[in-house]
């Protein structure tokens, strides 16, 4: 009769932790705020009427949702109108940034990785990993290996049983 060696988790023995960044992803909608309409003749911004805009906007429609402010038409914005926006939207919005969705993104991540004890991956071994359900934005990618290597062993990427070596301490 054989004897029947028990089957090893390599993976699992290895010492290697997992980093997804995908559970770092803010569920809360998304969306653009474009003050192209709010112009006179959607170019020239005029102080007084665009006061009366974000005066009478409906603010509410922002509870809880992250917002991107744009101006999709090509004019000169002064700075302090998208400080106006902030002031006014500051009691509903979860998050607001100036720019596109994808600075959106870029901001969130930001924001749930600064959130992180990176203390507790102190001389391991971490294999960020590369597919997700989510989108993840590159900056994010990048962040994250900022803020691995001062504690990290070492960064990989992808996964366990495939994964890239990106670095290693000396």
């Amino acid at each position: 009769m054989e004897s029947i060696e028990p089957i090893e988790n390599k993976v699992a023995n290895s010492g290697l932790i997992t980093l997804n960044l995908e559970d770092y992803f803010h569920q809360g909608e998304r969306v653009v705020l474009d003050i192209k309409p709010w112009l006179f003749r959607e170019l020239l911004l005029k102080e007084k009427d665009f006061r009366e805009f974000v005066k009478n906007h409906n603010w509410q429609q922002y509870q809880g949702k992250n917002v991107a402010f744009i101006c999709s038409a090509d004019a000169i914005i002064p700075t302090w109108a998208y400080m106006l926006l902030s002031v006014h939207i500051e009691p509903y919005a979860h998050r607001y940034v100036f720019g596109d969705l994808a600075a959106l993104e870029t901001i969130l991540y930001q924001d749930a990785l600064a959130k992180i004890d990176f203390e507790q991956y102190q001389d391991v071994r971490v294999i960020v990993k590369g597919c997700s359900d989510v989108p993840v934005p590159v900056s994010a990618y990048v962040e994250i290996t900022h803020k691995l290597a001062p504690y990290a062993k070492s960064i990989m990427y992808g996964e366990a049983c495939s994964n890239v070596p990106i670095w290693k301490r000396k």
